[in-house]
C-alpha cells in the first residue's frame, strides 16, 4: 500500500532519463522485429485496399481449404481461401475478374461446399477504388502528423514536436508490425483505429510535456533539465497508468472476449489496433518522448552550464566528507583539536 500511496502522491524517484539507454534498446529490438515482418510478410490488406472480388459461401459439408482450391482449378492457384466462423463458411478472394470467371467460381464453390447459390455473398471492388482508399489513408496520416508538428511547436517548442513525432512513429510501426505478425486483416476500420490511438498517444505526450514546461518555469533550485524531466515524469506517472488502464480494459474486452471468445470477427481488426496502440502510446510517452527530449535539451548552452555547475556542487559536497589527508611527515592534518603528548 505504501508504494501505491507514493505513486498517487507523485513522490517516486524513478530515474527515467538515466535508464534511457535501456528503454531505447527495448524499443529498438521491437521496431526491428516489426519492420522485418512488414518487409517480409507485409500487411494483410483487405479487399478495400487491394481491389478484387470476395465470395463468401456457407460450408455445410465442411470442405477443407485444399478441397476448395482443387475445385477451383486454375483460379484456385492465385486465390486467397479462408475458412471462417470455425469452418462453417468459406471465403475466396481473388484479383479483379470478369463476370464469367466470377460465375464459374461460384458454381465450383456450390459443388464443393454443398450449398445453394442463393446464399452466396459476392463483393467486388475495382483496383482504382482500392488505390483511392489507400491514398486517402496515407493523406489522412500525413495531415495528422503535420498538424501535430505545428500545434506542439506553437504550444511548446519545436524540439518537443520532434520528440512527439518520434513517439507517434514508434507507435505506428509497433501497431503495423503487430498486424503483420498476427496476419490480421487491415480494413478501413483499422485506419480509423490507428488515427484514434495516435491521437491518444499525442494526448499522453502533451500531458507529460506540459508538466515539464510547468516545472521548468517554476524551478527555483537550479535543477538540471534531466532532473526536471525525472521529477515531472514521477509526478504524472500514476495519471498515465490510470488513463491507460481505464482505456485498455474495455478495449481488451472487445478484443479477447468479443472477437476471440464470442467470434465477433468484425471487432477484431478494430480492437487490435486500439489495444496495441494504447499500450505502445503510453510506453512511448514515458520512455521515448521525455528521455529523448531531456538528452537533446542537455546539449543546449544554458542547460549544459547548469549541469556543469550542479556536478561541481556535488563534487564539493562529496569532497567535504572525505577522510583527513596525511601530511608529508606522516602526521594527521589539523582537525581543530589538540592532543597532548607525554615526554
Amino acid at each position: 500500500m505504501s508504494t501505491l500511496s507514493t505513486l498517487y502522491r507523485g513522490e517516486t524517484t524513478i530515474g527515467f532519463v538515466g535508464q534511457a539507454r535501456r528503454w531505447f534498446i527495448v524499443s529498438g529490438v521491437a521496431l526491428v522485429l516489426c519492420l522485418a515482418s512488414l518487409a517480409i510478410q507485409r500487411l494483410n490488406l483487405s479487399l478495400d485496399f487491394t481491389g478484387g472480388t470476395a465470395i463468401v459461401m456457407p460450408n455445410p459439408v465442411g470442405a477443407s481449404v485444399g478441397e476448395v482450391r482443387a475445385a477451383l482449378g486454375a483460379t484456385g492457384g492465385t486465390a486467397r481461401i479462408q475458412l471462417i466462423d470455425d469452418g462453417e463458411a468459406v471465403r475466396v478472394q481473388t484479383e479483379a475478374i470478369d463476370l464469367e470467371t466470377e460465375q464459374q467460381i461460384v458454381r465450383s464453390l456450390v459443388n464443393v461446399t454443398g450449398t445453394v447459390i442463393e446464399l452466396t455473398d459476392v463483393e467486388s471492388v475495382g483496383p482504382t477504388f482500392g488505390r483511392q482508399i489507400a491514398g486517402r489513408a496515407v493523406q489522412a496520416l500525413g495531415v495528422f502528423l503535420a498538424v501535430v508538428v505545428v500545434f506542439i511547436s506553437i504550444r511548446f517548442e519545436w524540439k518537443m514536436a520532434v520528440g512527439a513525432i518520434a513517439a507517434l512513429l514508434h507507435d505506428l510501426i509497433i501497431t503495423s508490425g503487430a498486424y503483420s505478425l498476427l496476419r490480421f486483416e487491415v480494413t478501413p476500420a483499422t485506419v480509423v483505429a490507428v488515427l484514434t490511438i495516435l491521437g491518444y498517444s499525442l494526448y499522453d505526450t502533451v500531458v507529460v510535456y506540459d508538466k515539464i514546461r510547468e516545472n521548468v518555469a517554476e524551478d527555483q533550485e537550479r535543477r538540471t533539465y534531466t532532473e526536471i524531466v525525472n521529477r515531472s515524469m514521477n509526478q504524472v506517472l500514476m495519471r498515465s497508468i490510470n488513463t491507460s488502464l481505464t482505456s485498455l480494459l474495455p478495449v481488451g474486452s472487445l478484443l479477447f472476449i468479443g472477437s476471440i471468445l464470442l467470434g465477433a470477427g468484425t471487432l477484431r481488426e478494430f480492437a487490435l489496433a486500439l489495444f496495441v496502440g494504447i499500450g505502445a502510446g503510453t510506453y512511448s510517452s514515458i520512455f521515448i518522448a521525455a528521455p529523448l527530449l531531456a538528452l537533446w535539451k542537455e546539449r543546449e548552452t544554458e542547460w549544459s552550464r547548469r549541469r556543469y555547475r550542479a556536478e561541481r556542487k556535488r563534487a564539493r559536497k562529496a569532497g567535504s566528507g572525505a577522510p583527513p589527508r596525511l601530511s608529508s611527515r606522516g602526521q594527521r592534518a589539523s582537525t581543530g583539536r589538540t592532543r597532548s603528548r607525554k615526554r
